[in-house]
């Protein structure tokens, strides 16, 4: 499932995963986020939480996610990952180096650094 994350500065986009998140989700949540973003401002500043109750990825979502991720390539200024997964911190580090914006991954102790870091210019 996710959710909105809505108290973050104006210019960051925040959502909080929990549970197993399916296409359905990146579709009624994450993606009209991210368009709404683009309309206001032009680029995107994410922060993801994945929380402690995240259970998975439907393969949709992963294909969501990697669709979202390429297509609106030039649109992501800065992304903050916020987990406490290894697979995930491990896959966001890779993926990471093929973002042409900096990304980087935060434990969940550090949730306030990352909406700090992902919000400074």
């Amino acid at each position: 499932m996710l959710e909105l994350l809505r108290e973050l500065p104006e210019n960051v986009v925040g959502i909080f995963a929990s549970g197993k998140v399916t296409a359905d989700d990146y579709d009624s949540v994450f993606i009209p986020a991210i368009e709404s973003a683009l309309k206001v401002r032009g680029s995107v500043r994410l922060l993801y939480h994945l929380g402690p109750a995240i259970t998975g990825f439907s393969l949709g979502a992963m294909w969501s996610d990697m669709k979202v991720g390429f297509v609106r390539r030039s649109a992501w200024e800065k992304v903050a990952i916020v987990t406490d997964v290894g697979w995930i911190a491990s896959a966001t580090r890779v993926f990471a180096i093929t973002t042409p914006c900096p990304v980087k991954v935060f434990s969940n102790s550090q949730f306030g650094e990352a909406a700090r870091w992902v919000a400074a210019p």
